[in-house]
């Protein structure tokens, strides 16, 4: 691997720095998916473990922060996919990293106006941060909600569905492959960097990338099959393929629908969308591990494959503005503004805008549904994938 060396000695290491450059002497080189598992994971020091990374305190925002309305447009959503189901009586309410609860909070208070909805839902979120269950249950304590919290989707009990992931599928670890003049490589992470000579590429963590010196054989993603110039670079996240497969599975046997809500593309696609943020602005990902966040964007089309082959009914993925739209944001804006005042109008309008305008979160934020084979289309989705 390029750049494969003892390191600069003289590196301020942290714990988790220290535990990725131990492993890296005594293994090798490691993949980008084992370095984003151990930065975003590990137990005692990983990203998600040991802080609430949300909010203006935080390193980035999400929509249900941004404003009430999204997270109460998903309720209602929510409502009326569960009267589609048959109402029953005894439903999983299910979210997959439920970041401060904000979601699930404004969920519950707007889908009371469905009867029978709120009484019929067990709220189960899944959650590895011990700071964030701690948030997610302050958050919900006014709803009167007694969630049950789970590290995997496979602890949650069976039984008819809903399922929400806003903003999750970014953050599972993927890995990455680029193109050479003999072949496609693993992209790896290795030592090598001089410490206070940081570029695009290397940094003061005494991290580098590099290429594994062997080229891949068997099976490689769609993307990789096309004729590329040297240099490109394909990502792919067997995670998010097992998840969407889980979760499919699930609604195909038990009945139920999900809502994926996440930026990325309809793959496949080629690029390098690796990126890191810390205190909302784009930093090194090599640099401050476990202390930034890590996220790549997300393959629809990784999802909706494995979704279908496991027995569901995929629709989209939409623009998250064209999903606002048709579910009624602009009539919820029009109401929450009747009786607002001037400033509160004003921010009201400025979230309507960040969430739904093709420049900000409108256009590259999609919106993916799955349902149960026996259910309708759920709005505002037209013809399922084949």
């Amino acid at each position: 691997m390029t750049g494969h060396s003892a390191g600069g000695g003289d590196v301020d290491e942290s714990p988790l720095l220290a535990r990725i450059r131990n492993e890296i002497r005594e293994d090798g080189p490691i993949t980008v998916a084992r370095y984003m598992d151990i930065c975003l994971g590990d137990p005692h020091f990983g990203y998600y473990r040991t802080r609430d990374p949300i909010g203006a305190c935080g390193d980035f925002v999400t929509a249900p922060e941004i404003s009430q309305m999204f997270g109460e447009l998903v309720g209602l959503w929510c409502a009326h996919v569960w009267t589609t189901m048959g109402s029953p009586a005894n439903f999983k309410l299910v979210e997959l990293g439920p970041g401060r609860g904000t979601l699930m909070g404004d969920l519950l208070r707007a889908s009371r106006a469905v009867p029978g909805f709120i009484d019929a839902a067990n709220i189960h979120l899944v959650e590895i941060s011990p700071v964030l269950r701690a948030q997610q249950a302050e958050t919900l304590q006014p709803s009167g909600a007694r969630p049950s919290w789970h590290d995997r989707l496979e602890d949650v009990p069976p039984g008819p569905t809903l399922l929400i992931a806003n903003e999750f599928f970014d953050a599972l670890p993927i890995r990455q492959i680029e193109r050479t003049q003999g072949g496609w490589h693993e992209r790896l992470i290795g030592l090598g960097a001089v410490p206070g000579n940081a570029d695009e590429n290397t940094g003061t963590s005494g991290l580098a990338f590099g290429l594994s010196p062997d080229p891949l054989t068997g099976a490689l993603p769609d993307a990789a099959n096309v004729e590329v110039t040297p240099g490109t670079v394909v990502e792919f996240c067997a995670p998010a393929v097992h998840i969407s497969s889980l979760v499919a599975s699930r609604l195909a046997r038990d009945n139920g629908a999900a809502l994926v809500i996440d930026y990325g593309y309809r793959g496949p696609a080629t690029g390098d969308t690796f990126q890191a943020l810390g205190g909302h602005r784009y930093v090194s990902v090599l640099e401050r591990p476990g202390n930034v966040d890590l996220t790549a964007h997300v393959d629809f089309s990784n999802l909706a494959r494995p979704a279908a082959a496991a027995g569901a009914r995929v629709y989209g993925p939409i623009e998250q503005g064209s999903f606002l739209d048709a579910v009624g944001i602009g009539l919820r804006a029009r109401r929450l503004k009747a009786n607002a005042t001037a400033k509160q109008a004003s921010d009201i309008d400025a979230a309507v805008e960040r969430l739904t305008a093709p420049q900000q979160m409108g256009q590259l934020f999609k919106v993916l549904a799955m349902t149960a084979p026996g259910l309708p289309v759920p709005p505002p989705f037209g013809d399922p994938q084949t």
